[in-house]
């Protein structure tokens, strides 16, 4: 289990809030040259606000994963989220294309990797070319979402769980890879869907937040309209305001998030215009991150 680094005195960088019950801007930082004080004190402000935004870094992809991988393992180093080939082209919107299947599906509120057996512990994300307009990506604080849960409501989920699965959450916004295609995007695999709690406690802060998003479904015990009443009614409430903030990209922009009590989601923008994203995805603990944490 990771070990909550240390720090005492003033911070080494500006933190600005955001007006959101999370989240928060940092500058007069350099990400690729932070000694291991002034790691600390970045490292406990990831806690508190859970999502922090570093403009105008321009990081290197190879400085993007040195990043990265200070905050502990990695999950996978790089991976584009792009509507452009490796050539240099864009992707035929044409509703043919996996990759652009992913991406849209990626528009509907989730976390990172609870469809495998170790979900995500974090994220850090990049942008290389952005869109003129449309393009953005949107978080919301499921610590706050459970806090301001109704007492009923907490009692009512207490001790739930959902499967969750990205064959799942992508045949229900209409993508099922091709029989014989040559895609083979990651969280496609032959595996049991993991079993989730649909709330837990964060393993460093000891906060609880829920466990939703699209990828999630199948309550153990409900009837299936039921469980997806219940899901989805959950994540409707959750995601609004205060307790959301959609960030509007600058090629630059570098941002760090944590997966274990924020969702996340991509907004539409014209496909027929380049986008250039690069993912470092943190890998999560292997005890408090594993399907079956939380349950009992």
């Amino acid at each position: 289990m990771t070990t909550r680094p240390k720090f005492t005195g003033k911070m080494s960088f500006e933190v600005a809030p955001l007006e959101a019950t999370f989240g928060a801007v940092v500058t007069d930082i350099d990400l690729t040259d932070i000694d291991d004080t002034s790691f600390a004190e970045l490292y406990a402000t990831w806690l508190e606000y859970a999502l922090l935004i570093f403009p105008g870094q321009h990081l290197s992809n190879e400085e993007q994963v040195e990043f990265a991988r200070r905050f502990g393992d990695l999950e996978f180093d790089l991976a584009p989220i792009s509507n452009v080939r490796a050539d240099g082209s864009v992707r035929d919107d044409n509703g043919k294309d996996d990759v652009l299947k992913v991406l849209k599906g990626n528009m509907g509120w989730h976390c990172d990797s609870t469809y495998m057996p170790v979900q995500a512990k974090g994220a850090v994300f990049t942008a290389h070319v952005v869109s003129p307009g449309g393009g953005e990506t949107g978080w919301a604080d499921m610590r706050a979402a459970y806090d301001d849960l109704t007492q009923h409501m907490k009692d009512r989920i207490s001790g739930l769980s959902a499967y969750h699965s990205l064959y799942y959450s992508q045949a229900k916004a209409g993508h099922k890879p091709a029989e014989g295609s040559s895609y083979k995007g990651y969280g496609f695999f032959d595996q049991d869907p993991p079993l989730r709690p649909l709330v837990k406690k964060h393993p460093e802060t000891g906060r609880p937040s829920l466990l939703i998003g699209r990828h999630a479904y199948g309550i153990p015990g409900m009837e299936p309209d039921d469980s997806e009443q219940l899901l989805q009614g959950l994540v409707e409430s959750a995601c609004r305001a205060p307790r959301v903030y959609q960030h509007t990209w600058e090629v630059g922009d570098a941002v760090l998030w944590d997966n274990r009590c924020l969702l996340h989601r991509g907004y539409p923008w014209d496909m027929r215009e380049p986008r250039v994203m690069y993912h470092s995805r943190i890998a999560g603990d292997s005890v408090t991150e594993f399907a079956d944490a939380g349950q009992g």
